[in-house]
C-alpha cells in the first residue's frame, strides 16, 4: 500500500517567519477562537504569496504548481499538541462532495473511494490550469492547535488517491444519544495493517471522515510553534505583545530589558491586583520581551483569567498606569 510522504513546507527563514506571524496574530486575538483564515493569513505571510483567504469550495493555497488544503484540528483539552507526535488521529470531514447509498460494504467503498478519486482529480486539474508549465503537486496541510492557543504543530503531506483494492470495509451502526437518532456509518479499514482509514457517515449529510498519522517529532519536516509561555533559554520566557503594549510598557518600566521588567513587576506585587480594563490598538506587528520564568509565573498567578499573555501585558499595565 503506498502511503503519502511528509514534504518540507518551509525553509528555516520561512519557518522563522510563520513562527513571527502567529505570534502576532495570537497577541491580537484575544481570546477568540482560531480560524482557518488567521492560518492562511500566517502561511501566505511566511512565503511572501497572496493571501486567497480560505474556501470550502475550492483549494486553500495555490503557488509554484503547488497546491495546499489546508485541514486544522484542535485535539480534546489543553494537553501540550506535542503529545499526539506519532499518533493517528481523525479529521471530521475530507470532503462532503459524495454520495452513499446502501449495500455490500465493500461495493459501497467503492463508489465512495471513485467519488473520492474524481474530488481529488478536480482538484489536481485547478493547480494544474494555473501551473502550464510544471505537474502539479497536491498536498495536505494540517494545522493541530491547542485549545489555549500556546502550542501549534503543522506538517504537509502528499494527497494520493486511495485504491479499493487497499482496503476493505465493513457497516458500523451508531447508537443515538439524547435526542440523536440512530445512524450508520461505513468503517474503511487498511487491508495489509487492519487500521481504520476512514469513516463514511450516512446522517446530517454524508461526508468522508479521514484518519492521518502525525509524523514522530525526529521528522525534520513537521514543524513545532510555541508562541506564549515560550523558554527560548534557560529560565527566561519569550512573550509576544502588541508593539502599543510595548511602547507603554517601556515607557513604565523604563527599558523592555529581562532586569527592568523584573524589577517593575517585583516593585509592584504589593500593589497589584487582577483587574479587566478596556484596550483597544491598531493592527500591527507584534513585539517581543523576555521575562525570567519567576515573574512570567507570577503574572500567570496574579491574573488566572487573562486569556493570553498579551492579556497578561495589559492588565499589568492597567495596574501600574494608576
Amino acid at each position: 500500500m503506498q502511503r503519502p510522504r511528509v514534504l518540507q513546507a518551509f525553509t528555516k527563514a520561512e519557518y522563522e517567519k510563520a513562527h513571527q506571524l502567529l505570534a502576532t496574530k495570537i497577541a491580537f486575538m484575544m481570546g477568540r477562537k482560531f480560524e482557518e483564515g488567521d492560518w492562511a493569513d500566517v502561511y501566505c505571510g511566511a512565503k511572501g504569496i497572496p493571501t486567497g483567504g480560505w474556501s470550502n469550495l475550492n483549494i486553500d493555497v495555490v503557488f509554484d504548481c503547488i497546491g495546499v488544503e489546508h485541514k486544522m484540528l484542535r485535539p480534546a483539552g489543553d494537553r501540550p499538541v506535542r503529545n499526539v507526535f506519532g499518533m493517528r488521529l481523525m479529521h471530521p470531514s475530507a470532503t462532503r462532495s459524495i454520495r452513499i447509498e446502501d449495500g455490500e460494504a465493500n461495493e459501497v467503498m467503492r463508489k465512495v473511494l471513485a467519488q473520492y478519486a474524481d474530488f481529488i482529480e478536480q482538484r489536481r486539474e485547478f493547480v494544474s490550469q494555473r501551473c502550464p508549465q510544471g505537474e502539479p503537486d497536491l498536498r495536505t496541510g494540517w494545522v493541530l492547535w491547542q485549545s489555549n492557543l500556546k502550542e501549534f504543530v503543522y506538517f504537509e503531506e502528499e494527497i494520493l488517491i486511495p485504491s479499493p483494492a487497499d482496503f476493505i470495509a465493513e457497516w458500523h451502526e451508531n447508537e443515538g444519544r439524547g435526542a440523536r437518532k440512530e445512524s450508520r456509518s461505513l468503517w474503511i479499514y487498511e487491508r495489509d495493517t487492519g487500521q481504520k482509514k476512514y469513516s463514511v457517515t450516512t446522517s446530517a449529510g454524508a461526508k468522508i471522515q479521514p484518519y492521518f498519522d502525525v509524523p514522530p517529532a525526529s521528522d525534520p519536516n513537521i514543524y513545532y510553534f510555541k508562541v506564549q509561555g515560550e523558554e527560548f533559554k534557560p529560565g527566561l520566557i519569550r512573550m509576544w505583545i502588541p508593539a502599543a503594549t510595548a511602547r507603554e510598557l517601556e515607557r513604565l518600566a523604563g527599558g523592555l530589558s529581562t532586569e527592568k521588567l523584573e524589577a517593575i513587576i517585583a516593585q509592584s506585587k504589593a500593589e497589584l491586583r487582577e483587574s479587566r480594563p478596556t484596550y483597544s490598538t491598531n493592527r500591527e506587528e507584534a513585539s517581543a520581551i523576555v521575562l525570567t520564568k519567576a515573574s512570567y509565573d507570577f503574572l500567570g498567578d496574579l491574573f488566572p483569567g487573562a486569556v493570553s499573555d498579551a492579556h497578561r501585558i495589559q492588565l499589568l499595565l492597567a495596574q501600574l498606569s494608576r
